[in-house]
């Protein structure tokens, strides 16, 4: 059995005050959950998040990292620096990287590599856009992202990645693939996944959905075969993120 994974993406949301506050409130709230509940907040408010959800079942992410440890690169930061934190999973090429900061296949491998080198769990995103949906390239572009993302993996690591499938029409939209186009894109990323490893590795590898989920779509989605998990944003933003992780 694959345990369900759900994370929240805050994006560029909460100053430090703002994620006490929502935090001290949310992890009482989420006790005993049964399944593996994430927070991605903004790099200033990681430490924040770390130090009140420390006795908790609620971990930390990042909402992205550079593939070096160190070197000339204004603006960045290094897996080690999270680790140094507490962090222990880390959102790499979610869409909004790839379409406002350039964002490629190869840096999202490079970033996949080494975060896994550091024991850090990548949360992997694919996803197609609208116009490449209706022209029905959908099928051909997250499979050959998810096969790019994935290079010099290896069978000991491909069961600590995750992969969130994330199409571009439906974040923050309030537009919501049906619970059974996103099931059809999920069972291509495993199918995927068997031809590079195994069926034993893409059995056990998770599956995210994301794209405007929320309390009431939540249950539906989670119900379908190949997914086992949501990446959420302004959902996870609200006390609604309980109802998701307990849904």
């Amino acid at each position: 059995m694959r345990r369900p994974v759900i994370a929240g993406n805050w994006k560029l949301n909460n100053n430090i005050e703002a994620t006490k506050e929502f935090l001290l409130q949310l992890k009482d709230k989420i006790k005993d959950a049964e399944v593996d509940a994430v927070i991605c907040p903004t790099y200033t408010s990681l430490s924040t998040a770390i130090e009140l959800l420390k006795d908790t079942d609620v971990k930390v992410g990042a909402q992205n990292m550079h593939w070096t440890t160190s070197g000339a690169y204004t603006g960045e930061i290094s897996g080690e620096m999270l680790k140094e934190l507490g962090v222990e999973y880390v959102i790499i090429g979610h869409s909004e990287r790839r379409q406002y900061f350039a964002e490629t296949d190869e840096t999202v491998n490079k970033k996949v590599l080494k975060a896994l080198s550091l024991d850090l769990i990548p949360i992997v995103c694919v996803g197609e856009s609208l116009e490449e949906r209706e022209k029905g390239l959908q099928e051909d572009i997250v499979t050959n992202q998810v096969r790019l993302a994935l290079e010099g993996v290896t069978k000991d690591q491909i069961s600590k990645v995750i992969i969130a499938y994330e199409p571009i029409w439906a974040i923050g939209t309030g537009k919501t693939a049906s619970s059974e186009q996103a099931e059809e894109v999920c069972k291509w990323i495993r199918e995927t996944v068997e031809k590079l490893y195994t069926s034993q590795e893409s059995e056990a590898i998770r599956i995210q959905y994301g794209g405007s989920v929320n309390k009431s779509n939540v249950k539906e989605l989670m119900g379908m075969p190949n997914i086992d998990g949501a990446l959420v944003g302004g959902a996870s933003l609200k006390m609604d993120f309980v109802d998701l992780i307990k849904y």
